[in-house]
């Protein structure tokens, strides 16, 4: 929000709590990442064998599994039913920990997971919103318009919808990719360990998002009722 702290004080202080959650939990993921990526399995599989391993295991089929070359940039997208990995021959700790937990996304996906259908449907509104919301609201503090100003909080309550219903679904990938990494044997207890250091560090990434967006939602309230 810029230099409008200078005039709305109190906002800087609701946002520096989330602010500094959000530092700690890049961080937490790059530090304990780079930590577990010099960690080989002792079974050896690359993080694409175990995702591919993990889909064949819970009988789902049509997922293509490929690479991408963006650091810390392995996702699942539903709409392509496509696995990308940033590390697929890697067979450290953090590699395989991370494929599972996108296999997870997988399985939920073939599952008909209801939260991940949820967030899927919320996408186009989300990315929308979080594009207006703040124009839209800057320019209704400007000229005094409330329209404006509701019309922002409105959009940008979107945002924030999207970013709370991420949770369940990351936090249940998770679970999923634990207990599949548990049942299939791809990975020691000991390495399980840190396959769930791993997974939460990236989930706290999460709750920061969640918690900022919230807390920008609360300072953009705060600033409508002090016009």
């Amino acid at each position: 929000m810029g230099l409008l702290w200078l005039f709305y004080p109190e906002t800087l202080l609701v946002l520096l709590p989330a602010l500094a959650l959000a530092i700690y939990a890049q961080y937490k993921v790059k530090h304990t990442y780079k930590k577990y990526m010099q960690v080989t399995t002792r079974r050896g599989m690359s993080a694409s064998e175990v995702a591919k391993s993990i889909l064949e295991r819970a009988r789902v089929q049509g997922v293509t599994i490929g690479g991408t070359k963006r650091a810390l940039g392995d996702h699942y997208d539903p709409r392509s039913k496509a696995l990308r990995l940033s590390a697929p021959g890697s067979s450290s700790v953090a590699a395989v920990g991370v494929a599972a937990h996108e296999a997870g996304h997988a399985i939920q996906h073939a599952r008909g997971y209801a939260p991940l259908a949820l967030r899927s449907a919320v996408v186009p509104v989300a990315s929308f919103g979080s594009q207006l919301a703040f124009p839209l609201f800057f320019v209704g503090l400007f000229f005094q318009s409330e329209l404006l100003l509701n019309v922002g909080i409105i959009l940008f309550a979107a945002a924030v919808m999207f970013t709370v219903i991420t949770l369940p679904v990351e936090f249940n990938a998770s679970r999923r990719a634990v207990e599949a990494l548990r049942e299939s044997g791809s990975v020691t207890q000991e390495e399980l360990g840190g396959v769930k250091e791993v997974l939460t560090a990236a989930a706290l990434t999460y709750v920061a998002a969640a918690a900022m967006a919230a807390m920008q939602l609360l300072a953009m309230l705060l600033m409508a009722r002090r016009r």
